[in-house]
């Protein structure tokens, strides 16, 4: 019995893989791009791209581990729900209600620890902010109100 359960999850996660995320990202207008338009000291648009525009824009790069299922469709959700919720690439086309709105919510997010999600940096070590990057986007962000 034991032998037919692991048979049957060995051929279901190999069944698995055949369902592939689309890894795909929508054409980037740099007119529209958040770091083009805003014209942040280099410090901070760096950090912003090392540490936010992997999920945040339509600029991200796909790992390894988008191609081993269900990790790469864990992943792709969040992909998917991080540009719902800011996608720096259109930053252009936001109103400007919007960026206010939104530059608020970075300010918060980041200030709380809560962005980049640990899920994140758990795997990409460089985009965990030090103390000092955390300050600097924080005092930069609140210049921007």
């Amino acid at each position: 019995m034991k032998k037919k359960i692991i048979i049957g999850l060995v051929i279901l996660l190999v069944g698995i893989q055949l369902i592939r995320v689309d890894k795909t990202n929508p054409p980037i207008d740099s007119n529209k791009d958040f770091v083009s338009l805003v014209k942040p000291p280099v410090e901070i648009g760096s950090l912003l791209k090392t540490a936010c525009y992997d999920c945040h824009s339509n600029e991200t790069s796909y790992p390894w581990y988008f191609d081993v299922a269900p990790i790469s469709w864990w992943a792709k959700d969040h992909v998917n729900d991080g540009r719902k919720h800011l996608n720096f690439s259109i930053w252009g086309d936001y109103k400007e209600e919007r960026k206010a709105h939104k530059l608020d919510e970075m300010l918060g997010e980041v200030n709380e620890g809560e962005m980049p999600l640990s899920s994140y940096t758990l795997v990409h070590t460089e985009a965990k902010l030090t103390l000092e990057q955390k300050e600097a986007l924080v005092a930069w962000l609140r210049t921007m109100k």
